[in-house]
């Protein structure tokens, strides 16, 4: 019998993205990868024709189980919830070339937390990470008819919900003219110049933040320039102390901004931008989910 582990390795990367997918949560999804590997070593893999599939399905179980008590917790979530957010979106990018791959976007994980689990599953399976009907029909334990129109019904709602995806920078960096637009916004938040930030933010803008009830945070989503400058300006001059560190990163393939507080506390605020103008912020503050932005000593 070959080596449970050197078999699994190839398939990997793969299970983390789609864990991830499911879950929102990088840590969530690595116990969800840690648990198939488990099974894996203890299956007769011998028995096993297609260990892709094997373990495509035996992932996906795991991640339906893991949202039945996750929904649960949703429910007393204190103010928004934003998944965990990731930097190396190639660590999660499946094996498949569909429109929908490298598209890691909060807007499309906000858009699939909204689905059901089986829909999610569905539509992950086939048109993300582009599994046959039949094998997704395997891994639900539903038909192959009940699963297209699960995945239909998602495909529905994420066209409904998600905007049109930013471009995909391969290297990682940044355009100039976002760069340029995240450095006015650093420097209009720290000075206080709420006119400045103003006229950086589209008038119908969206700020989220999601602080757990661990940090402050506000509890609704906030609509608006000038509520959005407000807070932000607020935001910065309270929770951004001097000798805090502020870095330009893409965030879930977005353009961002990682924040290092001289305590070791961490910031994430992911922009979406239109136009040269930024529309939708997504900031994490809850220190849950920032554990693996912090530097390692």
């Amino acid at each position: 019998m070959t080596d449970p582990a050197v078999s699994f390795e190839p398939h990997r990367r793969r299970l983390l993205g789609l864990a991830y997918r499911m879950l929102g949560s990088v840590s969530e999804a690595e116990d969800a990868v840690q648990d198939a590997y488990l099974r894996w070593h203890a299956t007769d893999r011998n028995g096993v024709a297609d260990a892709r599939a094997f373990l495509t399905t035996t992932t996906t179980r795991i991640c339906l189980d893991v949202l039945k008590s996750a929904r649960a917790r949703r429910e007393t979530y204190v103010g928004p919830w934003l998944p965990e957010p990731v930097v190396d979106t190639a660590a999660l990018a499946p094996d498949a070339q569909t429109e929908l791959a490298e598209d890691l976007s909060i807007a499309l994980l906000l858009a699939l937390d909204r689905l059901s689990a089986l829909e999610r599953a569905a539509f992950l399976l086939h048109d993300v990470f582009d599994c046959p009907f039949r094998e997704v029909a395997g891994a639900l334990g539903r038909s192959e008819a009940a699963c297209r129109q699960l995945a239909s019904r998602a495909r529905a709602h994420v066209r409904e919900l998600r905007p049109q995806a930013p471009p995909t920078i391969s290297d990682g960096s940044e355009p100039l003219e976002h760069q340029q637009l995240l450095s006015a916004f650093i420097g209009a938040a720290k000075s206080g110049d709420l006119q400045g930030l103003m006229g950086l933010l589209a008038e119908d803008v969206r700020l989220t933040t999601d602080g757990g009830g661990k940090v402050p945070s506000a509890l609704n989503v906030l609509e608006g320039a000038d509520r959005t400058a407000r807070f932000v300006v607020g935001a910065v001059s309270k929770g951004i102390p001097n000798g805090s560190i502020i870095h330009i990163a893409r965030i879930n393939g977005l353009p961002g901004l990682i924040v290092h507080r001289p305590d070791g506390s961490v910031t994430s605020a992911a922009f979406e931008i239109e136009r040269n103008l930024i529309r939708a912020i997504y900031a994490v503050n809850n220190p849950e989910k920032l554990s693996h932005l912090v530097p390692r000593l």
